[in-house]
């Protein structure tokens, strides 16, 4: 749709400048990340050390003429192909569904005529219409203006919006925040009056896309547990490899090198833990996904984990711990307060009723600016049905704020035309100017100010007047104002914050709040939430002036920082890393994005959160709940705890799979176990096992606990040493199985199956020993876990489907076990962990 336009001769660019432009300069936008390619995905898959061994087992296979085996290990490698790919792929999804690609419309001047266009086609040098509503797409300066009013809390972090001026050719660039300059901002949102701008910079180069280069420059790190997982694996990798180059030199030197591969292939396997990036990718997927139903959405997978371990929490005070909008809480007037709050619906005293009445006069009629759209709310509500509406009068002329007056009047035409009706609001010092009020009247209404503002309260004042004559003058100081009172808004505190708050108290998170507000307005939010030590503060003039070793020290002790610019919020996370610390911060704002990319854990408000927080953040709350963040830790918490339980399992059934593998290296035996039976037991059973351990309910004392030592490594000494016991617990009953069997005569057939069942009995008896630290391995086994019982039927189905389906049972080269083989082999899995709980129950009852 377009109209015709013209102010002061100014035509805009024309479409053919406004297209070459575009081709020149690119769009205007920011580059987003770099979406992952199907290749990609492919090739991390290609370098997974299973899937290879597997497929090196299987080509071996084919060259020895087993076909059949070596068709059922290159099945094996589709089976772990098709699950990565499919994980890979979903995670891509749910990424690019995360992103808002759509882009805000512009109005735009070009050959003089208003056109909407996409904020991503805006060029240099566009004319730019502001209005009320808009959200600014680049960068600019200010050709004309009245009355406007811009919210530039996504860059600066200032809940109130700043008064805007038109520019005088000589002022430079400077960095936004602040009142009376005659620029605007990419992402900013003009939310009163009108104007127009000269755009200067778009995409990358503006305000917005300065943020986006320091979020380059900031390298990710990777997570404790994934570091501490990297190296176990690393570690057991290196054992099974060189392991596997004995075995192959062994038999190489006998002349049986295809063997010796196989051999060594199958020793590699039982010694590699695989299972541990299994079980860490389901176990973080697992909690995405549970968590999700909390409208709380996982961008970096990891950073569940992270969270748990999380020991301090930064909090961006506008839009996180408060709801970013004004409500009119405090009315003074005639030497009395008013509180709405706490008066709810009750009827307005008469003596209020002009202070409201003449506040909705000096307001736009439909307003946008949210403390005027209070002010509209608050008369409709209290004086609805009374005779201070006044809907048939006409606006007559309209006194904007400016530099020396930062007050506004509107003039009204009465009903009668007899007169005219003024109605002025601003800060209390210009209202209190325009009245022209003595010394001491000025320092009695100063001091109410003050008490207000110390609540944590914007303040207005409101004054009116009456004037007969005609013209109307031409500043608002010509009229005799008359002082009415003040009124007062707060941003109110999100629902749940202060128990959220609590919580993370009772968990050892220390709670730290970072703002643009000033120090009073901070602390009052402090109190109203319980936050420790609100009396004490750091400025971000105060924190400039610091070294880094004297801002560590400062925010070991502080937990309010105010009047904070961007650059220092990313300043204070830094030092409180550089103090040990593992910090979750949250925000909502393009300006929180650097700091939410440097803290461990990055937490973007999404419900108000720009595209560039969301992109820098690893978790988004699309609530906007800050009580989902407990919810978060909790999780976390929960699944450290479970992934150490599954990971001490691991190892426990990797000693006697491991043990059984070199046995008959060692002493001259047939083999045991062949690459297939190790896949069944990779393949089937183990991952299945992840899913039992992730789903296990958390320990009553989760929340209660200080957060995880980071010095505590997943998998300590007392850990291993406890898995070791286990494990060679399991490996000597196997082995005893399988020597007393060949000992009757059984043959290597029969013996190997008799072994692999007791193996298969003993994993899942290893399973319900390794689920809980508290209970002993009966309560565990009535637990409410389905998913012990699906996964343990499974593995019993399986095992029997191997057993006595002949084709199956000839691929395993097994043999078919009778009631009393089945009996043996029960009694023995059995036994091999039972015996070891039932020694630590006695422990705990005899130190108890």
């Amino acid at each position: 749709m377009e109209q015709n336009f013209d102010i002061e001769g100014i035509t805009g660019l024309s479409e053919e400048d406004a297209a070459r432009k575009l081709k020149e300069e690119g769009y205007n936008e920011l580059p987003s990340q770099k979406k992952q390619s199907l290749f990609a995905i492919l090739r991390n898959i290609s370098r997974e050390p299973m899937l290879l061994l597997l497929l090196g087992a299987g080509i071996i296979y084919l060259f020895l003429g087993e076909q059949s085996d070596s068709l059922m290990l290159l099945f094996f490698v589709f089976v772990v192909a098709g699950i990565t790919f499919y994980q890979e792929r979903k995670t891509e999804r749910a990424l690019e569904a995360l992103k808002n690609l759509s882009s805000p419309r512009a109005l735009v001047l070009r050959d003089g005529k208003q056109k909407r266009v996409p904020g991503r086609e805006v060029v240099r040098d566009d004319v730019l219409i502001l209005r009320e509503g808009d959200r600014i797409p680049a960068d600019g300066i200010v050709l004309f203006c009245s009355n406007l009013m811009v919210d530039e809390s996504l860059l600066t972090g200032e809940s109130l919006a700043v008064r805007k001026s038109h520019w005088d050719g000589k002022i430079a660039h400077v960095q936004p925040g602040g009142d009376d300059l005659p620029f605007v901002y990419s992402g900013t949102l003009v939310v009163q009056g009108h104007g127009m701008a000269k755009i200067t910079s778009t995409g990358i180069r503006t305000q917005m896309g300065k943020i986006g280069r320091a979020l380059r420059g900031i390298e990710q790190e990777d997570t404790l547990l994934r570091k501490e997982t990297r190296e176990l694996v690393r570690n057991f990798a290196i054992a099974g490899s060189i392991l596997c180059i004995l075995v192959v030199m062994v038999f190489g030197m006998r002349g049986e090198w295809l063997d010796g591969l196989l051999a060594g292939l199958s020793l590699s396997m039982a010694l590699l833990p695989e299972e541990f990036s299994v079980v860490l990718v389901i176990f973080l997927s697992m909690g995405a996904w549970r968590i999700s139903k909390r409208r709380v959405l996982t961008r970096r997978i990891h950073a569940v984990e992270t969270l748990g371990s999380a020991t301090a929490l930064c909090l961006d005070k506008t839009g996180t711990l408060t709801m970013n909008r004004m409500i009119l809480s405090t009315l003074f007037a005639g030497g009395e307060y008013y509180d709405t709050d706490k008066n709810g619906d009750l009827p307005l005293p008469e003596k209020f009723h002009e202070l409201l009445e003449f506040g909705y006069l000096a307001s736009q009629k439909d307003p946008f600016d949210p403390v005027e759209k209070e002010i509209k709310n608050g008369t409709e509500k209290f004086l609805g049905n009374t005779e201070h509406l006044h809907r048939n009068w006409e606006l007559a002329r309209e006194y904007p704020l400016s530099k020396n007056l930062l007050a506004l009047s509107n003039v009204w035409e009465s009903y009668d035309r007899r007169r005219h009706v003024i109605a002025a609001k601003g800060s209390p010092e210009a209202v209190i100017d325009l009245c022209h009020l003595d010394e001491m009247k000025k320092d009695e209404l100063l001091t109410h100010v003050k008490n207000m503002a110390d609540k944590g309260l914007r303040v207005l004042g409101v004054a009116k007047s009456i004037f007969k004559d005609e013209p109307l003058p031409d500043m608002q100081h010509d009229y005799e104002f008359e002082f009415i009172g003040l009124l007062g808004f707060i941003d109110p505190v999100r629902p749940g914050v202060p128990e959220a708050l609590s919580e993370c108290y009772s968990a050892g998170i220390r709670v730290i709040m970072i703002t643009g507000d000033f120090p009073g307005t901070a602390q009052h939010i402090a109190r109203q939430i319980g936050l420790k030590y609100p009396d004490m503060y750091l400025t971000g003039p105060e924190l400039a002036r610091m070294s880094d070793t004297e801002l560590a020290q400062k925010v070991s002790t502080t937990n309010i920082f105010a009047r904070i610019v961007p650059e220092q919020k990313l300043a204070i996370i830094n030092a409180l890393k550089s103090n040990g610390e593992v910090v979750a911060m949250t925000g909502d704002g393009v300006n929180d994005a650097p700091a939410l990319k440097a803290a461990h854990i990055g937490i973007a408000m999404g419900e108000r959160g720009t595209d560039v927080a969301r992109e820098s953040s690893s978790i988004v709350l699309l609530n906007d709940d800050f009580s989902s963040i407990v919810a978060a830790v909790r999780m976390g918490r929960r699944i450290f705890d479970n992934l150490k339980k599954a990971i001490s399992y691991i190892f426990s059934v990797h000693v006697p799979i491991a043990g059984l593998a070199m046995f008959p290296l060692l002493f001259g035996f047939p083999l045991i176990l062949l690459p297939a039976h190790i896949a069944f037991l990779e393949l089937i059973i183990d991952p299945a096992c992840s899913v039992v351990f992730e789903a296990e309910p958390e320990e009553k004392n989760i929340m209660q606990r200080p957060p995880r030592d980071l010095k505590k490594k997943l998998f300590g000494r007392k850990n291993m040493l406890s898995s070791l016991q286990q494990g060679t617990s399991v490996l000597i009953a196997v082995i005893i199985v399988f020597l007393a069997a060949l000992s009757l005569g059984r043959g290597e057939t029969e013996a190997r199956t008799l072994t692999f069942t007791t193996l298969v009995i003993a994993n899942i008896m290893l399973i319900a020993a390794n689920l809980s630290c508290e209970q002993d391995i009966i309560k565990t086994i009535n637990t409410e876990n389905r998913s012990l019982w699906l996964v343990s039927g499974g593995a019993l189905f399986s095992l029997a489907a191997v057993l006595y389906v002949p084709f199956l049972r000839d691929l395993f080269h097994f043999s078919v076990l009778h009631i009393e083989d089945i009996m043996i082999v029960l009694i023995t899995g059995i036994l091999s962990v039972f015996w070891l709980k039932m020694i630590s129950i006695c422990r705990k009852i005899s130190s108890g």
